[in-house]
């Protein structure tokens, strides 16, 4: 190759024109550019295309092989290749909180019974029914129930389901029965060690006991693992507790009539999650007439699950309680 240089050079020699000497010499005129086989050629022929065409494709083919590697579909090489920003996605949003609605009693256990024959399981499951209603049609939360047909559920199934879910608050709906006929009207209760009066003692007694209907296989906490469990909820979890009996019985205030000092508490063995809110709404007393009445009306439960519906707004509105949606 270095000899056929040198007979080009020795060719042209024997031209005295200085300047057709520089040019046939010196071919890269800053206006167009040669090919790079130029050199192959018998003369050194001029290729007339402007230097920016050709580096335009060039520069068309570098960008076309990069892209052809990352991503199917993309041109190659080519003027019209186009480079597109990916979409910006916004910020998922965060799960709304499900609502763990719990009947109380079902199937074998049919709960305090009426004066007039009316169960009280049958009138719990109609009332979550109905507040489940509501609540999803505010969009606002996801709802599950531990029960949704007459059957019967250990108290402990019923707390681990709404821990296995996630629940991010547990509501538990009964209308149960005391001893004194005479009382009537609604009341809240969360969950403590000790009770905060005897009739809510009673009540709580009445309501562990329902494992009785599971058989010898099923066995209601003793006293001393009461005590254990009512260590282990979380303060997180009494104070949300308490902050959802108080929505509750602000909102039934002005529509349900209530009990005097309507928010109790006791060793309910169904409120015991360490760490989700969790309280038990008696609607009304199955052995009261008035009230047992009122509860076998649709309007009534349907007045009552408002209530509740608004207390459950109340509750995730209120700063910290972390509403989404």
């Amino acid at each position: 190759m270095g000899g056929y240089f040198f007979a080009i050079f020795k060719a042209h020699s024997h031209i005295r024109n200085p300047r057709m000497k520089a040019r046939l010499m010196a071919p890269h005129r800053p206006d167009h550019v040669w090919s790079d086989t130029h050199l192959l050629l018998p003369s050194p022929i001029r290729l007339s295309v402007p230097r920016r065409t050709v580096l335009g494709h060039m520069a068309a083919g570098v960008v076309g092989g990069a892209l052809a590697g990352a991503a199917p579909g993309v041109a190659r090489a080519g003027r019209a290749a186009a480079l597109h920003a990916p979409a910006v996605v916004g910020r998922a949003a965060p799960p709304r909180p499900l609502i763990m609605l719990d009947p109380g009693h079902g199937g074998k256990d049919p709960g305090a019974i009426g004066f007039s024959g009316t169960y009280e399981k049958h009138v719990a499951e109609a009332a979550a029914q109905e507040l489940s209603r509501q609540l999803l049609a505010t969009g606002r939360y996801r709802v599950a129930l531990t029960r949704a047909s007459d059957h019967f559920i250990p108290l402990g199934s019923r707390v681990d389901m709404a821990q296995q879910h996630g629940a991010a608050l547990f509501i538990s709906m009964h209308a149960d029965a005391l001893h004194n006929a005479s009382v009537r009207g609604a009341s809240v209760y969360t969950h403590a060690h000790g009770a905060s009066d005897s009739q809510t003692a009673d009540l709580a007694r009445t309501e562990n006991s329902a494992d009785r209907f599971a058989g010898p296989m099923v066995h209601g906490a003793s006293p001393e693992v009461q005590r254990i469990l009512a260590s282990l909820v979380t303060e997180e979890a009494r104070k949300g507790s308490s902050h959802m009996a108080q929505a509750v019985v602000s909102a039934f205030q002005s529509r349900v009539q209530l009990l005097t000092h309507p928010h109790r508490h006791a060793a309910f063995a169904v409120l015991k999650s360490a760490q989700i809110p969790s309280v038990l709404v008696e609607m009304g007393f199955m052995s009261n007439r008035l009230d047992e009445a009122a509860l076998r009306q649709v309007g009534h439960r349907a007045m009552v699950a408002g209530a509740m519906c608004t207390a459950v707004n109340r509750y995730f509105a209120s700063a910290g309680a972390g509403l989404t949606g």
